[in-house]
């Protein structure tokens, strides 16, 4: 069972305009992405090194069966549902906070004027 973690009350902001909040949220998370992936790359290679294997012409020679790129494209969604998450969090927020009271004050406000 995998928990669902969100974090409760107003998110702090940094930017005046909350676009900028929301991309530089995403540069973070595209960040620690890139260093996971990089401490494990590194890892690979030392341990290959050290069993005095060639990498470079495994990878080179690699195929991949459907099975692992049914896996590469399941990691890359996950990937994806983390760098839009808080997109997706405010979207889902503001789709709930509307009302049909709300949305008739809208026009009567814009037909007002």
């Amino acid at each position: 069972m995998t928990m669902k973690r969100e974090a409760k009350g107003k998110r702090p902001s940094f930017y005046e305009d909350q676009a900028l909040d929301q991309m530089m949220s995403m540069i973070m998370v595209l960040a620690g992405e890139v260093s996971v992936l990089a401490d494990e790359l590194d890892s690979t290679h030392r341990v290959m090194k050290a069993h005095g294997i060639d990498i470079a012409s495994e990878i080179a020679e690699l195929e991949f069966d459907d099975e692992a790129l049914e896996m590469r494209e399941a990691r890359r969604q996950q990937m994806l549902d983390r760098l839009f998450y808080l997109m997706r969090k405010e979207a889902a927020e503001a789709a709930a906070s509307e009302t049909r009271d709300n949305y008739l004050s809208t026009i009567d406000s814009i037909a007002e004027g």
